[in-house]
């Protein structure tokens, strides 16, 4: 099994359904009832789950090319493992992923049409766009635009399990906010932390195609949007989230963006740049348990 998990990246995984849930409660402003959390729950671990494991099956043939020098690279914390990457390694065949993955997917589909049918639009958009990021790894940088639009899939999907009709503006600030904290603070850092196993194959990364100081910059833009629109955030929210909250959500994308952000735009090192993507997995949960203690306590704070 820990095969499998390591497949998916669990960890991260599981940190990255926090976002789709501070999405939900922030649109909502209260929780929803005890059926639609739980599916909702486990449409989005299925989610991240199988879209996880599509990377890695997609990504197999770079994959080995990559580690077929030095091995693999420790990774991050949130990804550590032995394991990682086990289809390159050899540790789980193609056919055994690939169960995994339509096991996973289905769950998914299911889960979505029960939702809301809509969803199944963006489960499949989701599938999609990773097999187009996995493609253009030696084609363009601008893989990283499409690397957004991946990891907002499953927090957009959430706003349409609670409100079947939200406002169109309210939603593209909230995919800017999204692919602002994906971009600066998980997909550049995660390419400056495998630099010279994408260097080896040939990728076409923003870090390699432009060097350091140019990625620095990029991160730092990024993370300081991410921030910037963070505090445009309530306006989607029912709750009256006032000055405490933004204090609260500010002081998060501070400790966990701009401040590891700021250090690696200084230093320039591969340490500094996982140690960005560990912080920035934890966004989504510091900004879930802001929003928490707001619905819970609404009129104490």
């Amino acid at each position: 099994m820990r095969r499998f998990l390591a497949l998916s990246r669990s960890k991260h995984g599981i940190a990255d359904v926090a976002m789709p849930g501070f999405v939900a409660l922030l649109w909502l402003g209260h929780f929803p009832s005890w059926r639609t959390l739980l599916l909702a729950l486990l449409t989005a671990v299925a989610g991240y789950t199988a879209i996880y494991a599509l990377n890695d099956l997609l990504g197999l043939k770079v994959d080995r090319e990559k580690f077929a020098g030095a091995g693999i690279n420790p990774g991050y914390a949130v990804e550590a493992s032995d394991m990682r990457h086990p289809l390159a390694q050899g540790l789980l065949s193609f056919r055994a992923g690939m169960a995994w993955f339509a096991f996973w997917y289905a769950l998914t589909l299911i889960g979505a049409y029960l939702l809301n049918p809509a969803l199944v639009l963006i489960v499949i958009a989701a599938a999609a766009l990773e097999a187009v990021y996995c493609l253009l790894l030696k084609v363009t940088y601008w893989r990283t635009l499409v690397s957004g639009l991946v990891k907002s899939a499953g927090p957009i999907a959430a706003v349409f399990v609670v409100t079947p009709h939200p406002s169109a503006p309210l939603l593209l600030l909230l995919l800017a906010w999204l692919m602002c904290w994906e971009i600066g603070g998980q997909n550049i850092p995660a390419d400056w932390n495998d630099v010279e196993e994408d260097k080896r194959v040939g990728a076409m990364t923003i870090p390699l195609a432009f060097g350091p100081d140019v990625a620095g910059i990029l991160v730092g833009v990024a993370l300081a949007l991410t921030v910037i629109l963070s505090m445009f955030l309530p306006r989607m929210s029912p709750l009256p989230l006032g000055v405490p909250y933004l204090v609260a959500s500010v002081a998060a994308g501070l400790l966990l963006l701009l401040l590891p952000g700021a250090k690696l735009i200084r230093r320039h090192d591969n340490r500094g740049a996982a140690r960005l993507f560990d912080r920035a997995s934890l966004y989504p949960l510091a900004q879930l348990a802001i929003v928490t203690v707001f619905v819970l306590l609404p009129g104490h704070i």
